[in-house]
């Protein structure tokens, strides 16, 4: 439909991302997502390109596809992300390179793309930070590092963005049950809940709650914003 909002996803194949994509193609968004590996997922609402975030040749190319088959980008979410929980002295450097390419120069990277198809009838680009930033993990160095980058990026990217009328906001969750998490020790994950004032997992509908917010034609006012859950 031509007055049909297309919304790209990050990291759409599984958890968070898979989540969102069902979400807001049920909501009437024409998605597309991508992923290192292919999707089963199957909607008349949804595309799926397999490429890896951090590659500059195929983000360009994926762009380039959807100028050409829906002409615009109304809504970048930027969910794809690497976290991996290893004290620093123990931390090798294949470790380091692919957190930072994936959670640093991947949400720059698509930024950077999909602003250049939104029109000036107000873009939205959300981009995912995390409560370890805030909270100072043991154990997060480099993942929480990352994610301090993707504020800094969202916040300046906001100031640089507005002209155009797009706005950039990152929502910050607390530990939801995904595979990012599932190699943490239990303990570790009790003394991190304990340290949110609501002490309970994130929920996809905590995300999706905040993404509706911030996506909203009325949120034209919002930007630069990180939102933290769980009351960090």
């Amino acid at each position: 439909m031509a007055n049909q909002k297309v919304m790209v996803i990050t990291g759409s194949r599984k958890g968070i991302g898979r989540y969102l994509v069902e979400y807001y193609c049920d909501l009437g968004f024409q998605v597309i997502g991508c992923s290192r590996e292919d999707s089963d997922f199957s909607n008349d609402n949804y595309r799926h390109f397999s490429l890896d975030v951090a590659d500059e040749a195929g983000a360009r190319k994926m762009f380039r596809e959807i100028a050409k088959s829906v002409g615009r980008v109304d809504v970048l979410i930027n969910n794809a992300g690497i976290a991996s929980m290893n004290h620093v002295l123990l931390t090798p450097m294949t470790t380091v390179r692919s957190i930072i390419d994936t959670n640093v120069i991947g949400t720059f990277l698509f930024c950077r793309e999909a602003a250049k198809l939104m029109r000036g009838d107000g873009g939205r680009i959300v981009n995912f930070a995390t409560i370890a930033t805030p909270l100072n993990l043991e154990g997060e160095a480099i993942y929480a590092a990352s994610k301090a980058a993707v504020e800094s990026l969202t916040r300046i990217m906001a100031r640089e963005l507005a002209p155009f009328r797009i706005t950039v906001n990152a929502v910050g969750p607390t530990p939801v049950k995904t595979d990012l998490i599932r190699s943490v020790p239990q303990d570790k994950m009790d003394a991190l809940l304990a340290r949110q004032a609501i002490r309970r997992f994130g929920e996809f509908r905590d995300i999706s709650n905040v993404i509706d917010f911030m996506i909203k034609p009325e949120s034209d006012f919002v930007t630069g914003q990180i939102l933290f859950l769980g009351g960090v």
